[in-house]
Order: C-alpha cells, then sequence, then structure tokens
C-alpha cells in the first residue's frame, strides 16, 4: 500500500473520540496503537487484542505519527552522562 492508501485508514471526526485520530471504522485512537508498538507490543499481539483491526491498519497508525513528525517536534530530555 501506497502512503496515502494508508492515510486514507485514519480518520479524524470531531465528533468521535473527541476528535482524536482514529482507525477508520473504530474508535482505537491512533496513539493507542503507537504506545503499544512503542511498549514492545508486537503487530501479532494487537491484532490478537482488537479484533477487527488490520495489519494495514496498524501500518496506517505508524504512517500517521510518521507524517506527524514533520510538522511537529517534541522536547526530549538531554540524557545526563552517567
Amino acid at each position: 500500500m501506497t502512503r496515502e492508501e494508508l492515510l486514507q485508514r485514519i480518520s479524524i471526526n470531531p465528533n468521535t473520540c473527541f476528535g482524536k485520530p482514529c482507525i477508520r471504522g473504530h474508535r482505537i485512537w491512533v496513539s493507542l496503537i503507537l504506545d503499544l508498538l512503542a511498549a514492545g507490543t508486537s503487530i501479532e499481539e494487537i491484532l490478537d487484542q482488537y479484533p477487527g483491526v488490520t495489519r494495514e491498519d496498524v501500518l496506517a497508525c505508524i504512517a500517521y505519527g510518521s507524517e506527524m513528525s514533520r510538522e511537529r517536534y517534541v522536547d526530549i530530555p538531554v540524557a545526563k552522562p552517567a
């Protein structure tokens, strides 16, 4: 799938989940999926935990996060030497 096709799997609707980006057709926030991946949860584990979510949906969340990082920066604390 292309990046554009993946991003079409994400919806933002002010009347759904407070306008947070979600997987289209679900009330599952993109940020939840990204948090799970960042914590080490595998795609397969996510698919088991959330029936109806597809591998392409998870990839769409990653693509959306990638797009957001192009537009916005998060301050990361500088690690202090040990």
